[in-house]
């Protein structure tokens, strides 16, 4: 067995502990709770820091374990700052196990885009704009993912034990509006940063590829539903969908574009 597999299978089985934690009948943000996520978030860090520290890797594998991480670190304080986010631990880590089983998969897939070396200041700061943005969209996603969950439960009368645990659909679109104005505000950033890379590397403020229209079409959609929410006070489902869709582009376009150049051609 690889030293890289086995980074990935003991990455995968660090985010296991936090998840099942998270389905306790009487939890909270206490020790056990931290501590396992301070496993799940040791077990992908460790993985990114050995799989980089002798060349930058661009492809699907790489990408997905530091999407992995980003989205821990930002759960991690997302929970700390607000009351209700811990509920969200069997959504979080549920999800991102299936990442890490897709990561875990494509791991040996062959790299179009070659190992180079590390990156400059300006590509640095962009790459960690963009897996910032992505992580707090994941978690904006979830949340959106568990009001739906709670809305179809009291729509049927018929409350899970996963629903039991989750926030409130109230709590859900709070904590989701909240990461969406930071997210809107980082893509932001990240959009300048791209337009600086651009100049410095082929003098052109913006190249029209799939990532940069799919981003920008991201941007668009954020920025509409926050518009519309604080103007007119949309909520529920709609807020649901629009969220989703606008993870939906972000992903096409970050780990999509990825996997469609490493995996597909």
């Amino acid at each position: 067995m690889s030293q890289s597999l086995l980074f990935g299978i003991s990455a995968l089985f660090a985010l296991m502990p936090a998840t099942l934690v998270g389905f306790r009948a009487n939890g909270g943000r206490d020790a056990l709770f931290w501590a396992t996520l301070a496993v799940a978030l040791a077990g992908p860090l460790a993985w990114f820091v050995v799989q980089m520290s002798g060349a930058w890797q661009t492809g699907l594998s790489p990408a997905l374990w530091a999407t992995i991480t980003a989205s821990i670190i930002i759960y991690a304080g997302t929970a700390g700052l607000t009351d209700q986010a811990w509920r969200l631990a069997p959504l979080v880590g549920g999800y991102l196990i299936l990442i890490g089983v897709v990561a875990l998969v494509w791991q040996h897939a062959p790299e179009t885009a070659q190992r180079v070396s590390a990156p400059g200041i300006w590509t640095t700061v962009h790459i960690v704009v963009s897996v910032s943005t992505y992580g707090l969209v994941t978690i904006a996603a979830v949340s959106a993912l568990a009001a739906f969950l709670q809305e179809r439960a009291l729509k049927t009368k018929q409350p899970t034990r996963l629903t039991r645990i989750l926030p409130s659909v109230t709590d859900c679109e709070r904590l989701l509006v909240k990461l969406l104005v930071i997210g809107e505000g980082v893509l932001a950033l990240g959009l300048a940063s791209g337009i600086a890379v651009n100049i410095g590397s082929s003098h052109t403020a913006i190249s029209l590829d799939h990532k940069t229209i799919l981003t920008i079409a991201t941007f668009v959609v954020i920025g509409g539903l926050l518009l519309a929410h604080f103007r007119t006070g949309v909520r529920g489902r709609i807020v649901t969908r629009f969220v989703l869709l606008a993870y939906l582009l972000l992903t096409l376009g970050y780990p999509g574009v990825k996997f469609v150049t490493d995996v597909l051609l």
